[in-house]
């Protein structure tokens, strides 16, 4: 309401935050801040701020969270960082896992980029980088981490090998009848005399997990 009252034409913006306090999170993930917003008719106006570390602690991947928030029509923008998986706590270390932050700008890309917000880091050096000197490496490498990814993501985007795959893996929705069933013209009585008419016994197809995972270290 105050946004609309002062005539503020952006989106306001939710960070999904797992763990603060530890339990009971109505803005747990990307999953559960949709369903929040939803309930009170404001999904068309809050994006999500997807924070890498609170996707580990949500349980989720960063790249994960941003292609929920995709789907959802909900991503803003990014707050930057890494967590210990060694540790249950949000500890903000700088990124320097360029596989893992190209995903994440990968499905960024995919999405249409940043349209309403950008790339922020939320990190902070160690306790024992004690240097002002400690700042320049965190703050550089961080930032190197990133353009580095973000060029790897563009590769595979213009490649299209995995996307390719996605659209063979799931072509059969694009049926009529699959599509009826989307648009939730069909029930389930429906569904199983289609199926039940055409003899239908379909083997189970591979995922090809570690061809994917091999397509995206080809780029790295």
């Amino acid at each position: 309401e105050y946004k609309h009252k002062i005539g503020l034409p952006g989106f306001v913006m939710i960070e999904p935050k797992p763990r603060e306090p530890s339990k009971h999170q109505y803005d747990f993930d990307v999953a559960t801040v949709f369903g929040m917003l939803q309930q009170w008719g404001l999904e068309k106006e809050v994006k999500v701020n997807i924070e890498a570390n609170h996707a580990t602690l949500a349980g989720h991947s960063f790249e994960h969270e941003i292609a929920t928030a995709n789907a959802l029509g909900l991503f803003g923008s990014i707050d930057m960082n890494r967590g210990d998986m060694q540790c249950g706590w949000d500890t903000d270390q700088f990124p320097n896992n360029i596989p893992e932050t190209a995903l994440a700008m990968y499905y960024i890309l995919q999405g249409g980029g940043f349209t309403h917000g950008g790339l922020n880091f939320d990190a902070k050096a160690r306790r024992q980088s004690l240097d002002a000197e400690d700042m320049f490496h965190a703050h550089i490498g961080g930032v190197d981490v990133c353009a580095r990814a973000l060029l790897i993501a563009e590769k595979m985007i213009q490649d299209g090998g995995m996307q390719k795959f996605v659209d063979q893996r799931y072509a059969s929705w694009q049926a009529p009848w699959a599509q009826d069933v989307l648009a939730g013209k069909s029930t389930l009585e429906s569904v199983a005399e289609h199926a039940w008419n055409r003899n239908i016994d379909q083997p189970p197809a591979s995922g090809r997990q570690e061809m994917l995972e091999n397509w995206c270290n080809s780029f790295i």
